[in-house]
């Protein structure tokens, strides 16, 4: 009972009106064939009475012949405009749907506007902006630190210079020090200086403490 008092949707009533244009075309088109059927029927009187030789007969029945045609051709002037209308109609349809897909953008993009807070918006923005400078800037610093951290393994090679050079001077006081003891194969207190003096491992050490070099 509810469907009987159910107020009918611009579809609804584009579809009835569809329904019944189709049903005129089709009636519109058996009324053709009837036509048609009729003038075949007419054009066999009209000779059957012409070779009888009944003239009168023959210029009543052509008369009604023309008006047969005439009525025949109105049925595609007709069925051409009930066409027309149908196509109209379909048009006026989907007209319809954009304007309502048209409305319905208008308010959903009414409502998001009353959402938004331009000022708040531009204020968000910014903000982001200055914390995605201050990210790069923190990122750029600790960049830097590590780059010096590891830069600072030439202090390896420093040392490693240091150790060196002690171990040149240590050379150098060695030299001396063989250049200064007695040739060998001399008396017995000369051989004792020469082996009194070779460097011993103790004697190194004791000269890397004083240079400071563990």
């Amino acid at each position: 009972m509810a469907s009987l008092f159910k107020k009918k949707t611009v579809d609804d009533v584009i579809k009835e009106q569809s329904k019944e244009l189709r049903s005129t075309q089709r009636q519109i088109t058996r009324d053709r064939a009837a036509l048609e059927k009729q003038e075949k029927q007419m054009e066999l009187e009209i000779k059957k009475m012409a070779k009888s030789g009944n003239k009168e007969a023959c210029k009543i029945l052509a008369k009604q012949l023309v008006q047969l045609r005439k009525q025949k051709n109105r049925t595609y002037a007709v069925s051409s405009k009930v066409t027309s209308m149908s196509t109209q109609t379909k048009v006026m349809n989907s007209q319809m749907k954009m304007a309502g897909a048209m409305s319905t953008t208008a308010k959903t993009m009414q409502a998001v506007n009353k959402k938004m807070d331009p000022q708040k918006t531009l204020k968000t923005m910014q903000d982001f902006q200055k914390e995605n400078m201050k990210m790069g800037m923190t990122e750029d610093m600790i960049n830097d630190t590590l780059d010096d951290i590891f830069d600072e393994s030439g202090d390896e090679e420093e040392s490693q210079d240091i150790v060196n050079q002690v171990l040149d001077e240590i050379g150098i006081e060695i030299s001396g020090k063989m250049v200064r003891a007695p040739a060998a194969g001399k008396s017995v207190p000369g051989a004792t200086a020469s082996k009194g003096a070779t460097i011993s491992d103790d004697e190194i050490e004791r000269q890397l403490r004083a240079l400071g070099v563990d």
